[in-house]
């Protein structure tokens, strides 16, 4: 299980397979779940990039025991999401 902190907000989301899934969009660190936005548009991935996003209705919920990997740039989970088999 890897730690989410507020630092994540930003990061793209990647599958095992390096699909990009999304981008983070807002982290609970008492809760420890990132908040990911699936389809954001050019400007909403500029902002959350900044840090200065927040959740939206439709993000998707991924709790931190399905992280695998935090780097700088990308929070990468335990699972191959992609839509190819």
């Amino acid at each position: 299980m890897s730690v989410l902190s507020t630092e994540d907000e930003g990061k793209f989301l990647m599958d095992v397979r390096g699909e990009q899934i999304g981008i983070v969009t807002e982290i609970d660190p008492i809760e420890q779940v990132a908040y990911v936005d699936p389809e954001p548009s050019l400007t909403n991935a500029w902002i959350q990039s900044l840090g200065r996003g927040d959740a939206g209705e439709d993000d998707l919920e991924v709790p931190s025991d399905n992280i695998k990997t935090i780097t700088d740039s990308e929070v990468r989970v335990d699972a191959d999401l992609s839509s190819e088999a």
